[in-house]
């Protein structure tokens, strides 16, 4: 199945320079946001403690603000609180900053506490701790996740290919990273392990995208050479665009299917993934073939 003929003829190597631009300012607001803003992290890796409460049928006009100002007459101001489920439900989920290993009975008190102020009886659904330390062990193998995750892609292709290959590869990946984790942080999202998997996963997608391309760019090289390179890449990613481009929507397709209709539960994953699969759809045309062009020309000087 063709999306697109083969013999397109699309000038994206002659974009390149105007992308790449565009992909340094994106990197660079990124790690701006992540410096100055910083990440709004989730129990997992900031510890605290998450309630899932209900509250009873005849409670439907409480909405986030009167629970949220009274978890601030509790002593809980920095708490976040978002309506979980249907309307219907009266359910919500909570995070607060402390932690049950520091106060055993902190969601029970939360719970009486809320009862008392709201005038209705609040039931708590469920219960999630994580002290400190968890966190702080936790943060610390997500990052030599992704830093092993990147230098074992470093090394595969470098052995699978050249190791001029191998720097736009994972310069894709991190560019496809930093994108999502930057989206996170602008908009305030939280940063949790479900959206560390997604990233995880959005390296081995992008990777995949950017093996197919390099591995018809060889085969081009093989009957071209390297004399007008330009254009070996270029055609070699007409040849895949429309393999490109039916993975990538087939692959969105399904991540906006879990996105609208998987529930909050994967919600943050499923949103991670949409982000991640768009940019890493493009950074693999235009970040890692950019640098390949760049790398060849370099060493050919040399």
């Amino acid at each position: 199945m063709q999306l697109i003929r083969s013999d397109t003829n699309i000038n994206f190597v002659g974009q390149s320079r105007v992308f790449s631009i565009v992909s340094l300012i994106m990197i660079i607001t990124a790690v701006g946001l992540m410096f100055f803003k910083g990440l709004n992290l989730g129990i997992d890796f900031a510890g605290g403690t998450v309630l899932q409460v209900q509250l009873p049928e005849d409670a439907t006009s409480i909405d986030e603000g009167p629970i949220r100002a009274a978890l601030a007459d509790l002593g809980y101001g920095d708490a976040v609180v978002v309506r979980f489920g249907e309307i219907s439900e009266r359910m919500f989920r909570l995070n607060v900053a402390a932690s049950q290993d520091e106060n055993r009975d902190l969601s029970i008190q939360i719970v009486e506490g809320l009862s008392e102020k709201l005038g209705h009886p609040v039931v708590a659904q469920g219960v999630e701790s994580i002290g400190a330390r968890v966190s702080a062990e936790q943060s610390e193998q997500g990052f030599y996740a992704l830093l092993i995750s990147w230098g074992l892609i470093l090394l595969y292709v470098w052995f699978r290919f050249d190791l001029r290959y191998a720097p736009g590869a994972v310069l894709a990946l991190v560019h496809d990273v930093l994108f999502t984790i930057g989206v996170f942080v602008l908009f305030g999202l939280e940063f949790n392990q479900q959206v560390l998997a997604a990233l995880l996963v959005v390296i081995g997608y992008s990777l995949n995208d950017t093996i197919v391309i390099y591995d018809r760019i060889r085969e081009n090289m093989e009957l071209r050479g390297t004399t007008h390179l330009e254009d070996v890449v270029n055609q070699s990613i007409n040849q895949t665009l429309s393999r490109t481009l039916l993975t990538s929507l087939t692959t969105i397709g399904v991540v906006l299917a879990l996105l609208i209709f998987g529930g909050p539960v994967i919600h943050d994953f499923a949103l991670a993934l949409l982000i991640g699969v768009t940019v890493g759809t493009y950074s693999t045309v235009y970040v890692a073939s950019a640098l390949l062009i760049f790398l060849e020309r370099r060493l050919a000087k040399s």
